[in-house]
């Protein structure tokens, strides 16, 4: 077989008069294989051993992946080997790609084999939100509630392309509810609507209607809230392509020694200095994803929606529990306990409770000022601090520790005992206590010997 360029070199020499022996020796090819490519045959292209085997099978297997996209080739194989089908398996399967006779699944892969329509996304029209599941957090963070996983809420504006994220322990509804508002505040704004994929804490996810404690939420924002159609990811590409970046250059290098407060800082900082730095192409103009903010056209973010976060934490040994990077102290016979710690969204304290029983509400034992997050303060109540320096007091001694192979024998309280232990065994008994009546014997005896 000849490559192009020595097909284009025959009909070149050919064209100036070369006979074909000639052109043969030039190019060191057989006689036949010149005349045949100057008779028409095309360079690249293999012509067939003989005639196509698979060509009567092709109906046959086209109706059988209509019917069933996900009939396993091996399985089509044996079907076809038994009408007469008389190749080997890999040149069937080769024939099955070369001729794409297996179907996409719409069910199963939406956005697979069929075109794709481009969604515009005007400035400041839509915000989408999905969450990220990221595994294997840092062994410490289980302290925090980071218990296997971390959850990533991811929001994105659709026409600019800035996202933020928000690092959670859970994908509760007043978790959500505290994410979006905190992601919206560090995208800048509102936009009119938020987009969602059916997740529970939104809708109802077998009918897309939004639950009646998330349209509180939305009509405290003032935004309208859409629901993605069933399996149609690439309806919210914008915020699916964050969530990429997120997994993989974010979170896939984080250090085993930061800390959940740490890792948002470092989160934030890489969309402040990474994600906005994005070059697109918007509306003719080529730009970074910071260019195209002012197009957004954001509305303010209003106080939180009050909804109540809760999270159960260990008491300390110094009687302080440890709650988004700060510390707060509880009363010190807590120590070692589980307590709860309430937090109302937009509220500057926090309630810390024991836990309750049933039929009985939490009871608060500490209230603190919130501090910052990740600050690493410690708020301490002064009523506590005298309460642990008093309980700490009171169990301190000054006794000599017990060496290993001190040698200790009975005490007079330990042999009085042993004595008390001893007393029925000394006590004087004799046989005359013991009363035998021969007589019981004789009548017993008796009664057996009589015959029946």
């Amino acid at each position: 077989m000849l490559t192009r360029e020595d097909d284009i070199d025959v009909h070149a020499l050919r064209r100036q008069g070369w006979t074909i022996s000639a052109i043969a020796r030039h190019l060191g090819h057989d006689r036949k294989t010149i005349r045949a490519y100057l008779n028409g045959r095309q360079a690249g292209v293999r012509a067939p051993a003989g005639p196509d085997g698979f060509a009567p099978f092709v109906d046959y297997c086209r109706a059988r992946l209509a019917e069933d996209p996900h009939l396993w080739a091996m399985t089509l194989f044996d079907e076809v080997t038994g009408l007469g089908y008389g190749r080997a398996y890999s040149t069937f399967t080769r024939q099955l790609r070369t001729r794409a006779l297996r179907p996409a699944c719409e069910p199963c892969a939406p956005t697979r084999g069929r075109p794709v329509a481009v969604i515009e996304h005007p400035g400041g029209e839509e915000t989408q939100f999905d969450w990220v599941e990221l595994p294997d957090p840092p062994a410490g963070w289980a302290a925090a509630g980071y218990t296997g996983k971390a959850f990533l809420l991811v929001g994105a504006l659709a026409h600019s392309g800035r996202w933020r994220g928000v690092l959670c322990s859970s994908m509760e509804q007043p978790v959500l509810i505290d994410a979006i508002h905190r992601v919206c505040a560090a995208l800048g704004g509102l936009t009119r609507s938020w987009r969602f994929d059916r997740m529970a804490t939104v809708c109802h996810p077998a009918s897309g209607r939004v639950s009646a404690s998330f349209t509180a939420v939305a009509k405290h924002y003032g935004v309208q809230v859409a629901i993605c159609p069933p399996r149609r990811g690439n309806r919210k590409g914008v915020v699916e392509k964050a969530n990429h970046t997120a997994a993989q250059r974010w979170w896939r290098t984080l250090p085993d020694e930061f800390t959940p407060e740490a890792a948002q800082a470092s989160l934030d900082d890489f969309c402040a200095t990474r994600g906005d730095a994005r070059l697109r192409t918007l509306g003719g103009r080529r730009g970074t994803v910071s260019s195209f903010l002012a197009d957004e056209r954001l509305a303010p973010v209003p106080a939180p929606f009050p909804a109540v976060l809760t999270a159960e934490r260990r008491v300390s040994a110094q009687a302080l529990v440890a709650y988004r990077g700060n510390f707060y102290s509880v009363p010190p016979e807590l120590a070692g306990t589980t307590v709860t710690v309430a937090h109302r969204l937009g509220a500057a304290s926090i309630d810390i409770a024991t836990g309750s029983g049933v039929g009985r509400p939490p009871t608060v034992v500490a209230r603190h000022r919130l501090a910052t997050d990740g600050a690493g303060a410690m708020m301490r109540d002064s009523g506590h601090v005298i309460a642990l320096e008093s309980a700490v007091l009171a169990a301190f001694s000054t006794a000599v520790p017990h060496r290993r192979k001190q040698r200790i024998p009975p005490g007079p309280a330990a042999r009085a005992a042993a004595d008390a232990l001893r007393q029925p065994a000394d006590s004087s008994a004799t046989t005359a206590d013991v009363v035998v009546d021969l007589a019981a014997y004789d009548r017993a005896a008796r009664g057996r010997n009589t015959l029946r």
